[in-house]
């Protein structure tokens, strides 16, 4: 063998020969480094277990993640149940799915340009009395009557006419909404707002209580059940309207309510079925808000310029001074009475002091 001569005939020169023997002496940067005595022994021992095969030192194996099998015999539980309500009670889904997709309508700033949409046909019940109408999504008490903002008119400042609209409105929760007043009690409140020298109204409330007729009939302005005969379905009625003003008669704040009321009411007398009838309530009243130094008033009262009201399932014949909603046999079938949608807010309201067409009849409730 030659100088620089390799033992297969390859040539190397003498300053690579001399790198090599260094690199095998001290080790090259990359080479890769024996195990420590402690790596072979646990490496050794890991090979010697069953069911394990060699594995690399320093390696990672990551973990397997575990089944959940009870998972999926809880997700195929519930699939079970939901069909099982499908099948045995179909109109609980319906009311589901259809309660979310009926969003309730924005509060009503101006009359309506055409009727509600007609609701699938559902039977109210002692939990949900408004079930099956347009009523159920409409705002409770008070938050159903849309108040105006406020600005000078007449005779009086904003700050006035604000107060104004709020004692307005005050006087229909009074009459409409107090749950003394629906229970048949006199509607002192409401009466202490109406102006007491403004003398025909003064004397309807006269004699509307103790002898209601036709032209003296509390249910001109109140709401009223008789409590021996009628109960109301729990604390809630439903309403939907607006109030809006302008300036009337010797720079007085005009201000006309239009309001739906929604009464759930049943027997009162116990055993009964739990048929639930709704008796609705559209009343329009006109009220003025006289300037004292022109018109004799009280400070904080007005006077009635006018009042209607269409009432359906609030009973027919002679006035009574309460609503006598029918029950069973006494529900209309026959198709007599003037038909009435209560719950169109779109045509004005018709009946009342001037109108007196008959009883109506809800094509709806």
């Amino acid at each position: 063998m030659g100088t620089g001569t390799e033992p297969d005939g390859s040539s190397r020169s003498d300053e690579e020969w001399e790198r090599f023997l260094r690199e095998s002496v001290a080790g090259a940067a990359d080479a890769p480094k024996e195990p420590s005595a402690r790596a072979r022994d646990v490496a050794k021992r890991l090979r010697a277990e069953p069911g394990r095969g060699p594995e690399a030192w320093r390696s990672y194996t990551p973990a397997r993640p575990k089944r959940r099998r009870g998972w999926y015999v809880l997700g195929l539980l519930a699939s079970l149940a939901l069909l099982l309500v499908v099948a045995l009670a179909p109109g609980r889904m319906v009311d589901l799915f259809a309660g979310a997709a009926s969003p309730p309508p924005a509060v009503e700033t101006a009359r309506p340009t055409q009727a509600p949409p007609a609701e699938a046909a559902q039977r109210p019940t002692m939990d949900e009395p408004f079930r099956g109408s347009p009523a159920a999504g409409w705002a409770s008490g008070a938050e159903g009557i849309t108040v105006p903002k406020a600005g000078a008119v007449g005779w009086m400042s904003e700050a006035e006419v604000e107060r104004a609209l709020a004692r307005s409105r005050d006087f229909l929760v009074a009459s409409g909404l107090d749950a003394g007043v629906l229970r048949g009690e006199r509607p002192e409140k409401a009466i202490a707002l109406i102006n007491p020298h403004q003398k025909d109204v003064q004397d309807l409330l006269e004699t509307a209580f103790r002898n209601p007729s036709e032209k003296n009939d509390p249910l001109l302005l109140f709401s009223r059940f008789q409590p021996s005969r009628t109960h109301l379905v729990g604390d809630v009625v439903k309403t939907r309207g607006r109030l809006t003003y302008q300036e009337g008669e010797r720079g007085a704040l005009q201000v006309t309510a239009d309001v739906t009321f929604v009464y759930p009411v049943t027997r009162a007398e116990a055993g009964g079925d739990d048929e639930i009838v709704r008796t609705i309530v559209r009343r329009e009243l006109v009220l003025s808000w006289d300037d004292p130094g022109k018109v004799i008033t009280e400070p904080g009262t007005f006077s009635i310029v006018s009042y209607k009201y269409d009432m359906t399932n609030g009973g027919c014949g002679a006035p009574t001074g309460y609503f006598t909603p029918p029950f069973g046999a006494d529900r209309r079938a026959d198709g007599a009475g003037t038909q009435i949608d209560p719950y169109d807010r779109s045509a004005p309201v018709g009946r009342g002091e001037s109108s007196g067409d008959g009883c109506g009849r809800a094509t709806r409730s």
